[in-house]
C-alpha cells in the first residue's frame, strides 16, 4: 500500500515540532477501566496549545515551509481549531496568516486567531464561499493554502499524538481516534501500523455524521451530507488524501449517538477532572457501547482531541 504519506513523515515531523508542542499528558481511571473491563489509556490532546490536537499538524505545515514560501504566509479556511492552530504556528515563526472564518463561528473562537494575530477574512457559512475566499487571498497574496486535513504535512504533525502515546505506554491492543475530516485518523492509522501492526485501529463517529462509517462499509468514499449531531468538531467529510489510509489500515468504525456522547463527556469531566469537547468524547462513548465489546484489545488508547468546548452552552443541562 502506497500513500501520500507514510510513517517516516511522521518521525521526522516529531522532531520538527517537538520544541513547540505540548507533549500531552497521558491518563488513567480506575473507575473508567472497571466500567469498561479494560485498561484505558487517555491521551490528552485537549491540553495541547490552543485547546487541540490541530496544533501538532499546523505547527509542522508551517515549519516545513522554506524560507521563500514562508515569506508568503498561510491561508485556510476554518471555523474552529485549524483556525487557532495555524495563526499560532504562523505567529510563532513570524509570518502573516489569512484565516477565512465563516459569519456563523463562535465570537470567542474569531477573537482567539485574532489574539494570535491573524487577519480573519468573513465569509457566508458554506463551503463554496469558504473556498473561493481562501482562493481568492491566494491568488492575491501568494500566501500557502494550509488545508485543515487535506493535506500530507498537517497529516504527519497529527500522527505524533499516537507516536507520542505508544513512546509513554508502550504497545496497546487498541486505538480508539474521532473521525472527522480525517486528518488525526490517518496519522494514526500509519503511526499504528508501524509501532504496534497487530493493534485494532477503530474510529469514533457520531451517527448523525457518519460518511466515514458509510464510506468504509461501501468501499467508495461518500461525502457528508446534511449532519446532525453536537459533535461540531466532526461535521466535515473525509479529504481524498485520508480516505485511502483510512480504507487500508482501519479496523472499523464504531458511530454513537448525541446522548451516549453526552453521558461520556460528563463521565470524564466527573471521574478525570478534565474538560473535553463533545468531539473527543466518542472515543469514551465507543469503548463503553455494546459494538466495542467485541473488540478483543485489553490494553486501549484513546485520544481525547480537544478541549474547547463553550462554558455557556454545556450540553449536560438538557439531558
Amino acid at each position: 500500500m502506497s500513500h501520500a504519506v507514510c510513517f517516516e513523515d511522521v518521525r521526522e515531523a516529531h522532531d520538527r515540532i517537538k520544541e513547540q508542542v505540548h507533549r500531552t499528558p497521558v491518563l488513567t481511571s480506575r473507575t473508567l477501566d472497571r466500567m469498561s473491563g479494560r485498561s484505558l489509556f487517555f491521551k490528552c490532546e485537549n491540553m495541547q496549545r490552543v485547546g487541540a490536537f490541530k496544533f501538532r499538524g499546523a505547527c509542522n505545515a508551517v515549519m516545513k515551509l522554506d524560507d521563500e514560501a514562508s515569506a508568503r504566509g498561510v491561508c485556510t479556511h476554518s471555523s474552529g481549531n485549524h483556525a487557532q492552530a495555524l495563526a499560532l504556528a504562523a505567529r510563532n515563526r513570524g509570518i502573516p496568516a489569512w484565516i477565512v472564518m465563516p459569519t456563523s463561528a463562535p465570537d470567542v473562537k474569531r477573537r482567539a486567531v485574532e489574539g494570535y494575530g491573524a487577519t480573519v477574512v468573513p465569509c457566508e457559512p458554506n463551503l463554496e464561499a469558504r473556498e473561493s475566499n481562501c482562493a481568492r487571498i491566494v491568488e492575491e497574496t501568494g500566501a500557502n493554502l494550509i488545508h485543515p486535513y487535506d493535506d500530507r504535512n498537517v497529516i504527519a504533525g497529527q500522527g505524533t499524538a499516537a507516536m507520542e502515546l505508544v513512546e509513554e505506554v508502550g504497545p496497546l491492543d487498541a486505538l480508539v481516534v474521532p473521525v472527522g475530516g480525517g486528518g488525526l485518523m490517518s496519522g494514526s492509522c500509519l503511526t499504528m501500523a508501524a509501532m504496534c501492526p497487530d493493534a485494532a485501529i477503530i474510529g469514533a463517529e457520531p451517527a448523525g455524521a457518519d460518511d466515514a462509517a458509510r464510506s468504509l462499509a461501501a468501499g467508495e468514499l461518500i461525502p457528508q451530507t446534511g449532519p446532525d449531531t453536537i459533535c461540531d468538531g466532526l461535521l466535515t467529510s473525509l479529504g481524498q488524501m485520508n480516505w485511502p489510509i483510512l480504507r487500508d489500515h482501519l479496523s472499523g468504525i464504531i458511530t454513537v449517538d448525541d446522548d451516549q456522547v453526552v453521558a461520556a463527556m460528563r463521565l470524564i469531566w466527573e471521574r478525570m477532572k478534565i474538560i473535553i469537547e463533545p468531539s473527543c468524547a466518542t472515543v469514551l462513548a465507543v469503548v463503553l457501547s455494546e459494538a466495542f465489546a467485541d473488540v478483543r484489545a485489553e490494553r486501549v488508547g484513546l485520544i481525547l482531541t480537544g478541549g474547547n468546548v463553550d462554558l455557556a452552552r454545556l450540553p449536560f443541562a438538557s439531558r
